[in-house]
């Protein structure tokens, strides 16, 4: 089946965390306290994601108030910490939102998700994903972890789905509204 016509079934965006809203990596201060970076595109365009009725939620491996934090702020529909078997968690959204693989697009980086990734419906990964990542992918994003490829993604789909022309011309719209 061609990528478009797969983008066309999504219902849910599922992503991991680290290496993907993330460039994979931690910092620590001198007090041990974690920091990350977020790319602030891949939170835009969630909330339009939402209004336009897709399901959205994280599954990572590592367990992280900072993490924890993002994903609440962006009002995600789930959000799994500590996982690492994330199969386990993919079956019960599967299972707790009546979705099939083919409904589910999932964007992970490493190993780890390669269970998921070769099940769902549409894979993804970022651009500076490990080369043999690469293989088990439907697309690639043109963005790197951290800059923006769950936007990537996320824009993809909505455009397959004749959705993102309409997002963008309501955001011109409230410039007409003033």
């Amino acid at each position: 089946m061609q990528i478009e016509e797969k983008a066309k079934k999504i219902k849910a965006i599922v992503f991991d965390v680290d290496g993907v809203l993330t460039d994979g990596g931690i910092i620590y201060d001198n007090a041990g306290m974690e920091i990350k970076r977020f790319n602030v595109k891949d939170g835009q365009i969630i909330s339009h994601l939402k209004k336009n009725g897709f399901i959205v939620g994280a599954i990572t491996g590592r367990n992280s108030q900072v993490v924890k934090n993002r994903c609440e702020e962006l009002k995600l529909d789930f959000h799994f910490h500590g996982s690492h078997d994330k199969l386990v968690q993919y079956k019960r959204i599967k299972e707790e939102y009546h979705l099939l693989d083919e409904q589910i697009a999932y964007i992970g980086d490493d190993i780890i998700d390669l269970p998921i990734l070769t099940r769902c419906g549409l894979a993804s990964t970022p651009n500076d994903a490990r080369v043999y990542m690469k293989k088990y992918v439907d697309y690639v994003t043109p963005s790197k972890g951290g800059e923006g490829a769950l936007r990537d993604l996320a824009d993809f789909i909505l455009d397959k789905q004749g959705l993102l022309e309409s997002i963008i011309k309501q955001q011109i719209n409230k410039s007409k509204e003033v």
